[in-house]
């Protein structure tokens, strides 16, 4: 599939684009070419082929889901404005 000098033009016009006529040449020319490469990527059977997440099969390096922390909410929930039932009390936002 290729674009056009018009084709360009009309995208523009509906993005609200003001593009001059050099641009929209050149602008065409770029386009067709990812659309083409767009195109030769489609065409390539990728059946029986996996996703993959990485190119390197590379496992995430994660930090063990370990508390590091004491829990101090006691403490936090002493010097809040407003506590009840151990919940924060904040003031309504939203009508």
């Amino acid at each position: 599939m290729s674009l056009d000098r018009e084709q360009v033009r009309k995208i523009a016009h509906l993005a609200r684009l003001h593009i001059t006529e050099q641009e929209a040449v050149a602008y065409a020319e770029t386009l067709s070419r990812i659309l083409g490469l767009i195109e030769q990527m489609n065409a390539v059977d990728t059946a029986g082929v996996a996703p993959m997440a990485h190119p390197n099969e590379a496992g995430l390096r994660l930090r063990e889901d370990a508390v590091t922390e004491t829990n101090q909410r006691a403490k936090f929930q002493k010097i809040a404005p407003a506590v009840e039932a151990g919940l924060y009390l904040v003031p309504k936002v939203i009508e």
